[in-house]
């Protein structure tokens, strides 16, 4: 998991990518209300004046180069998660990487909740591993104004299918039909941490996220959020030969809500310009002595299955429903 010293020397001093979110205006920030937690967004932003629910126009007038087609045919619903939203949410314009990695199927296992294990359980790649997956977002416009986010997922089996190890993760790789556990999914703003608290059911804390960008590499540094230091490093090769084919890949994910019963949300993703490597050289996981370092430490990691870069997709996350029946 190691990238050449000068490569990472590099990823140290790039400067951070720039986004909408570099916008003077958008310094100023008010209080909201949602769920009786006062949050700070930004003065005039997506947010401040839509709630969830901006229309497409206002999209279209603010950001003229992107490609809305695909949003005109998803029709948003009024729903209630805690306060009043709109699912799906919309995610204008992203980027992403992710590894997938082999992780002790025991631990893995000891880490879920045991009403959710019986609908769902870690797919065993070889007798003893599991497999994680960990993944960098950069979300740089959409109903949530501008975010980092960082997700550590176990790969599972679909409820109520049987699971057949590696053949149901090759089959969930054909299909583009993922299913996971969500274990830790920090964010670098207030807003994207409620939300996804009391909406959501997901395990997010706010701690300091910055995605820097070299010529070959792009890289997130994740903070701890008790020490405020540099916790840990995830880097991943810009790799040649994108596909410009649009993609819709489903993400899915198991959990409980505020009153235990289990549930399911999903996103479904609009890659623009994605390609995949399993070459070990592509990804460079440097851990530190933090908090979520030390969880990843304590999944026993081990070979890196897959790497997928991602720089150009458009996404929507839907509110999470009753897993019975599903």
């Amino acid at each position: 998991m190691k990238i050449a010293a000068a490569v990472s020397a590099l990823l140290w001093s790039a400067a951070a990518a720039p986004s909408w979110a570099d916008n003077p205006a958008e310094n100023k920030q008010v209080l909201i209300d949602i769920a009786g937690h006062d949050v700070p967004v930004a003065a005039g932003g997506l947010y401040d004046r839509f709630r969830s629910n901006p229309p497409l126009s206002v999209i279209a007038a603010e950001a003229p180069e992107l490609d809305l087609s695909w949003f005109k045919g998803i029709q948003k619903e009024q729903v209630a998660i805690g306060f009043e939203s709109y699912s799906p949410n919309f995610y204008y314009k992203n980027s992403k990487i992710t590894a997938v990695f082999t992780a002790d199927l025991a631990r893995l296992k000891e880490l879920m909740p045991e009403d959710i294990l019986r609908e769902v359980q870690p797919l065993q790649v070889w007798p003893g591993r599991g497999a994680v997956a960990l993944t960098a977002y950069a979300y740089e416009y959409c109903d949530n104004d501008s975010y980092n986010e960082i997700s550590l997922a176990i790969v599972t089996n679909k409820p109520g299918t049987t699971s057949f190890g590696p053949f149901t993760l090759l089959g969930q790789s054909l299909s583009n039909d993922f299913w996971g556990y969500v274990l830790k999914l920090p964010v670098n703003t207030e807003l994207a941490r409620v939300r996804g608290v009391v909406g959501y059911n997901l395990p997010k804390w706010l701690t300091g996220i910055e995605r820097k960008d070299t010529e070959g590499h792009v890289a997130f540094e994740v903070m701890d959020s008790a020490t405020g230091k540099l916790d840990f490093v995830f880097a991943g090769k810009k790799l040649s030969g994108l596909s410009r084919q649009a993609e819709l890949v489903t993400n899915s994910f198991t959990n409980k809500d505020g009153a235990g019963k289990l549930t399911y949300g999903y996103a479904v993703s609009r890659q623009l310009s994605h390609a995949s490597s399993t070459n070990v050289e592509a990804v460079d996981l440097k851990l530190g002595d933090g908090s979520f370092s030390s969880y990843i430490k304590s999944l026993k990691l081990g070979k890196l299955m897959k790497y997928e870069y991602v720089p150009d997709f458009q996404g929507a996350l839907y509110a999470p429903k009753p897993l019975m029946g599903h």
